[in-house]
């Protein structure tokens, strides 16, 4: 995998990807890549988790899919995140490169 790649596709069902986080944003949405990660801002405080649960809820509503298709790689505490998407119905535009 190429160092500054920010997703990649396990195999035809599986796209994985990573994220950095800005909690408490005014809006949720895709921002751009930052280096090998996808910067997404997050309407949604960093208290106990309660920005990831927002992020999956965003994720799963930007690739069609249910909240349970989006698997947690790693990062629930934390601004660095890696997500695994199962079966994505749609693909954001941000991921067409």
């Amino acid at each position: 995998m190429d160092a500054e790649k920010w997703f990649w596709w396990e195999d035809e069902n599986k796209l994985v990807f990573n994220v950095l986080g800005t909690p408490s944003s005014k809006k949720t949405q895709f921002l751009k890549p930052y280096g090998n990660q996808l910067k997404i801002s997050v309407a949604a405080a960093a208290e106990k988790g309660k920005a990831t649960k927002h992020l999956i809820k965003f994720l799963a509503k930007e690739f069609g899919v249910r909240q349970n298709d989006v698997e947690l790689v790693f990062g629930l505490t934390s601004t660095n995140k890696q997500f695994r998407i199962h079966n994505p119905k749609k693909i954001p535009k941000v991921f067409e490169q």
